[in-house]
């Protein structure tokens, strides 16, 4: 772990989702080229990472340990109705269709920080730049 730490060392670390099963889904994904983009509701951004175009996370899997490293590409402030059938492609869920998308993000944020379709998301796009 010390070599992660002097590469990345002002990486965050965080897993994707809600569960430790969720992480480990989510990871698989990125890992295998599917999920190139995520997003969350804009008060858990503005709450936790306040990331910025550049930076590099080390995402986890369910048991917290590190999976991959990715580097943000690009932020979009965005409403939920607004997100687009190409958007929730690269997502990379399901069948990778804005209606899975749709339903899937809606109980997500509906179990987490509440939903409404007007409610503002953050758009990350990124890229994976190592595998541990």
């Amino acid at each position: 772990m010390t070599d992660l730490n002097d590469i990345y060392q002002h990486a965050s670390q965080w897993a994707f989702g809600d569960s430790p099963e969720m992480a480990d889904q989510l990871l698989a994904l990125v890992m295998a080229g599917e999920k190139t983009a995520s997003c969350g509701s804009y008060d858990s951004y503005r709450a936790e990472l306040s990331p910025m175009v550049g930076d590099y996370h080390i995402v986890l899997d369910g048991r917290g340990k590190p999976g991959c490293a990715i580097r943000t590409l690009s932020l979009r402030l965005i409403r939920y109705r607004d997100v687009t059938a190409d958007m929730a492609a690269k997502e990379g869920e399901g069948d990778k269709s804005l209606n899975y998308w749709q339903q899937a993000h809606r109980e997500f944020f509906e179990r987490n920080s509440g939903f409404s379709q007007d409610m503002w998301l953050i758009y990350e796009e990124f890229e994976v730049v190592a595998v541990f």
